[in-house]
């Protein structure tokens, strides 16, 4: 079951990546992302009070603040990235935030098994390449630094979410939820004095659109939630990071992109992963 969640989680968060990605291409990335964290927190706190969630033990709190600040930090440090240097780059740098789950997981004593073990090197391997590294020119310091620090910043995020999921896992993401609205709220009004108005309003299409963003961006992080406490965090970490292999086969299926050899390579290897980590 823990398994199947988080490959659930990587799915979902795959496809709202790729949907966020098309709406962002027209609209300011902060306004889609703050909107779909707004829309996650209305359906997440709707669940939460029909489980009597809000009476669950406060032990979450200190994560699931971490944790919203650490995924917003990432998020900013992508996009901020992805302006100043090339994806090629960028993706793959960021996709290694995987390895920070994993590596707490193992200082806990975690000990996955053989098999998993080498699953989890050739998964992780696998979401990197997918990602469709460069490895010709040359990259400035500041996107590189920038994509190091989002891919410790998503890293952190999965591994709070797993902390605070002990306490209790609904609650853990109503606040993270709280805390990036929070902060996008105030960098929303701070993009009023800088980006083109009509880049700050979405028409009803849109709304639609950035409201299922939030609403399968929120469901992986229930998903992951979940799977955090019926498996070890080393091996859902890395399954629940898989999502960059479902956005590069979603823009290949709908938006008919190619894939690069190398890319290729990655999506096989990733797979081949999650299947070694299964039979493990």
């Amino acid at each position: 079951m823990a398994i199947l969640l988080a490959l659930l989680s990587s799915v979902l968060w795959g496809a709202a990546d790729y949907l966020g990605g098309t709406i962002s291409r027209r609209r300011a990335a902060a306004l889609v992302v703050g909107t779909s964290q707004l829309a996650g927190l209305i359906v997440i706190t709707l669940v939460a009070l029909s489980t009597g969630a809000f009476a669950d033990d406060t032990g979450y709190l200190p994560w699931a603040v971490a944790s919203g600040v650490a995924g917003l930090v990432g998020l900013v440090c992508f996009y901020a990235a992805l302006a100043s240097g090339t994806m090629g780059v960028v993706s793959p740098i960021a996709a290694l935030g995987v390895a920070v789950p994993v590596l707490v997981g193992l200082a806990q004593g975690e000990r996955p098994a053989a098999l998993q073990l080498v699953g989890i090197v050739v998964a992780v391997a696998g979401v990197v390449l997918a990602s469709g590294p460069e490895i010709s020119g040359q990259a400035g310091v500041r996107p590189v630094v920038l994509a190091a620090v989002a891919a410790v910043g998503f890293g952190f995020a999965l591994t709070f979410i797993a902390e605070g999921s002990k306490s209790s896992t609904l609650m853990t993401l109503v606040t993270m939820r709280a805390t990036s609205v929070t902060v996008m709220t105030v960098a929303l009004v701070v993009a009023l004095q800088r980006v083109a108005r009509s880049r700050l309003v979405l028409d009803r299409r849109d709304v639609a659109l950035v409201a299922l963003v939030g609403v399968g961006d929120v469901g992986a992080n229930l998903a992951f939630g979940l799977a955090s406490t019926r498996g070890l965090i080393s091996v859902v970490g890395v399954l629940g990071s898989l999502y960059p292999v479902v956005t590069v086969l979603l823009a290949l299926g709908l938006l008919g992109e190619r894939l690069g050899r190398m890319q290729t390579a990655g999506v096989v290897g990733a797979l081949g992963g999650v299947a070694l980590i299964a039979a493990g």
